[in-house]
């Protein structure tokens, strides 16, 4: 620290050069918190369902498999068991077939299961006595200018009617909406009637896509997913119960390696990063030349000048990568919130942190290195000769 003032100074030498590239830093440390906290996410999710209200039954084999009708009897019955639902996924798209709409035929008491969705009692009366009803998020509402008692088209991506068309007919008889941010996907989807989905399609055939299954106390969830899954253990539909998030996530992982996406793209950042940030540090040690010979000239040393370029560079790393994760820090929790139950990312923990101070350091070094190296080889009598 004793020669900090010195290597602040030579930091801010151009300072506009300087604060660009903290930001270009920033950013990319955002970027590494947020991508970090998505990953933690997929890792975490699944670890324990205690804690769990309610849980999400489904395929063991994928999530395109569909489960027999037949089941949830079975799960109803078992001890810790307060209610349970069933979905299936439609695929519909409006007006155009690019404009996928999240919906979806669920049983007569799926509403049931999402207290944190507010429904109103003439919207649930009008959908258990109309076959073709349905109820609409409140975003879906705005956005489309809907209202009760309308008809609209959808046009399914996955089931055709009987007669081979893919487009289908639904009356809207309720729209709902979160009651907390936490729920707000549910402003964004159409809920269907799963036995006239059931009926009207011949590619069903009396099977259900996943079962949510509400569970007495909490603290037992574990148990009743155990118990859950034991029902169908060695069958042809073998299932595997965890909470949502864990479920959306297992989906999510059989689409795509988040892990390896997640690594790429930071692989591809920080590439970029080392280029941008040895770039400038070779510039600020050129311009520099002249200065570094007279330190030397009046006594520091070689490995003192080495050290003093490699701590500048440093500092940049740091100054840049600290900030950047710690906007991560205050945008995770907002973006969490915002998306509606979609995403239900992490803080910013101690093992973030640190894997993120250790690749500050890590980029820190690499960059300084050769112009430290050049710097501490630099001929005091050709520096100061301008040659």
């Amino acid at each position: 620290m004793k020669y900090f003032h010195l290597i602040w100074a030579a930091l801010f030498r151009r300072k506009t050069r300087t604060l660009l590239t903290l930001v270009s830093i920033a950013a990319a440390f955002l970027l590494f918190g947020m991508l970090d906290a998505v990953r933690t996410s997929f890792d975490q999710a699944g670890a324990s369902a205690n804690g769990a209200r309610r849980l999400q039954t489904g395929s063991k084999l994928s999530f395109i498999q569909t489960l027999p009708q037949g089941l949830g009897g079975q799960i109803e019955r078992v001890p810790g068991v307060k209610a349970v639902a069933y979905a299936n996924w439609f695929g519909g798209a409006y007006q155009d077939p690019h404009n996928q709409i999240f919906s979806f035929a669920v049983s007569d008491n799926y509403i049931d299961q999402y207290p944190e969705v507010d429904v109103s009692d003439a919207a649930r009366k009008a959908f258990a006595t109309t076959q073709t009803g349905i109820i609409v998020g409140q975003a879906l509402a705005d956005k489309y200018h809907w209202k009760v008692g309308d008809q609209i088209p959808l046009q399914s991506t996955i089931f055709p009617l009987r007669d081979g068309s893919k487009n289908w007919t639904f009356d809207i008889v309720g729209v709902m909406h979160a009651k907390d941010k936490s729920a707000g996907w549910y402003d964004q989807v159409i809920l269907m009637h799963w036995k006239y989905f059931d009926e009207a399609t011949p590619y069903n055939g009396g099977t259900v896509g996943w079962y949510v299954v509400s569970v007495n106390d909490a603290n037992q969830a574990d148990k009743v997913a155990r118990a859950i899954d034991a029902l169908s253990t060695n069958s042809d539909h073998e299932t595997r119960t965890q909470t949502e998030a864990a479920a959306s996530a297992s989906w999510m992982k059989q689409l795509a390696d988040i892990g390896l996406i997640v690594g790429s793209i930071m692989g591809a950042v920080f590439f970029t990063l080392l280029l941008l940030t040895g770039n400038t540090m070779m510039q600020a040690v050129r311009e520099r030349t002249s200065e570094l010979a007279v330190l030397k000239t009046i006594g520091f040393s070689n490995r003192g000048v080495l050290a003093m370029v490699l701590a500048e560079s440093l500092l940049l790393v740091l100054l840049g990568g600290v900030i950047g994760i710690a906007l991560a820090a205050l945008l995770i929790p907002g973006v969490s919130a915002g998306s509606g139950g979609l995403l239900n990312l992490p803080t910013v923990g101690i093992g973030s942190w640190t894997l993120g101070v250790a690749l500050m350091v890590a980029i820190g070094l690499i960059v300084g290195a050769l112009p430290a190296w050049r710097a501490m080889r630099l001929n005091i009598v050709d520096a100061l000769a301008g040659r």
